[in-house]
């Protein structure tokens, strides 16, 4: 890995780190295996046996809500011969039966019965392997490493941040699933900057200023005005509004954002489509950002949050689920809940297949980052390459 993904500070990285068999499976081991990942959503998990899938490569994660409310995490691998035992991506059930022998396991992932195996079967002494599970703020990570990171900061900063907005307590009034041939760090990248946003999207920049990413040193008197008013408004709701910018190289950003006078929401008109959610009682909160690197991000309006989740499917594809999430007593357009972010996501889709053509072909060489618009992505790339070599005292 090290002769193959190496990178001059400043630019880009070269092309096996996009395209290469190698560096995928490595990206997967070392990157994916080794994060804390984004799974999904506690209002997915809103009664005993609801359950949802996270495949990571190779490996498939269930993530269950127990009998007692727990919530628990299980490689989806029988433990008599390796059959899958989820019966489907996500639903609902009382207990998880391998469809091979039809072994029983509880939610929480102890062998409950295991038919034909004899009178000194020792059913105690197997279960579903377990995996790391945390939630947080209404939303739910997985971790497939046996130590796996410290999640208490990343915890502390969300919970004030995003709590307010009670995604806990909200309903999925939409899914929107895309497969992107592109792999996945170009995505990302693309997520670390809006050198683009002015010239690919309209509708975002209908709210958003296109300044105010981490990163973007560029100054605007007009934003500077606009955040400085928003903050005093947001500190007497009781809501912090000082950024969490990749504390000390950590893989996750929270902030919240002004938006363009006018708007008070990220739709089209500026208008909210449903009520405040969670805590929240003022429409006019801005927008709060969430990145957690590798898999995750998400923008929380008062009416309405979308999570954005990537999945690596090979070097060259990634499948992306986007849910919006409202209100759970809020009826809503659902075609104007999307608007903005079927939009735009759509619009960075077609942006980030067209860099990886470019990227994959004959031509492509490292192209030199701007250090006006780009510097999130120069951390980005500092963290992934940090990520992938680990110091071997860390190894």
């Amino acid at each position: 890995m090290s002769e193959l993904v190496t990178r001059t500070p400043g630019w880009s990285l070269p092309q096996a780190a996009y395209t290469d068999p190698d560096v995928y499976a490595a990206d997967l081991d070392r990157v994916f295996a080794a994060q804390w990942l984004f799974a999904g959503h506690t209002a997915e998990l809103d009664a005993p046996g609801r359950y949802l899938t996270v495949d990571v490569g190779r490996d498939r994660v269930i993530v269950v809500r127990g009998e007692g409310g727990a919530l628990h995490a299980h490689h989806d691998v029988c433990a008599h011969r390796g059959s899958r035992v989820a019966p489907e991506d996500r639903g609902q059930v009382k207990a998880f039966v391998c469809p091979y022998h039809q072994w029983v396991y509880a939610l929480d992932g102890t062998l409950r019965s295991a038919r034909l195996m004899g009178d000194c079967f020792a059913t105690s002494s197997y279960r579903l392997a377990p995996v790391a599970v945390r939630e947080i703020a209404g939303l739910v990570f997985v971790c497939l490493a046996d130590e796996p990171p410290d999640f208490g900061p990343f915890a502390a900063a969300l919970e004030p941040r995003l709590g307010p907005h009670g995604l806990a307590d909200a309903r999925i009034a939409l899914r929107e699933h895309y497969r992107v041939a592109a792999n996945w760090k170009t995505l990302v990248e693309n997520n670390r900057e809006c050198y683009h946003c002015a010239g690919s999207h309209p509708e975002f920049s209908l709210s958003n200023f296109d300044v105010g990413v981490n990163g973007d040193v560029r100054t605007n008197p007009r934003y500077d005005r606009a955040l400085a008013a928003a903050r005093a408004r947001w500190s007497a709701q009781g809501l912090p509004g000082e950024d969490v910018n990749f504390p000390d190289g950590a893989p996750y950003r929270i902030a919240r954002l002004p938006l363009r006078d006018g708007f008070v929401s990220e739709t089209l008109d500026g208008r909210p489509l449903a009520p405040p959610m969670g805590m929240l009682s003022d429409p006019d909160v801005g927008s709060l950002r969430v990145i957690s690197l590798p898999n995750l991000w998400a923008h929380a309006n008062a009416d309405y949050a979308v999570t954005t989740r990537l999945t690596p499917v090979d070097a060259a594809t990634t499948d992306v689920e986007l849910c919006f999430l409202v209100d759970r007593d809020a009826d809503v357009d659902t075609d104007a809940l999307a608007a903005v972010w079927r939009a735009t996501s759509e619009q960075d889709w077609v942006l980030c297949e067209k860099n990886y053509a470019g990227i994959a072909s004959r031509g492509y060489r490292p192209g030199p980052l701007s250090p006006v618009v780009e510097a999130s992505v120069e951390a980005f790339l500092d963290w992934y390459l940090a990520t992938l070599h680990p110091h071997p005292a860390a190894a």
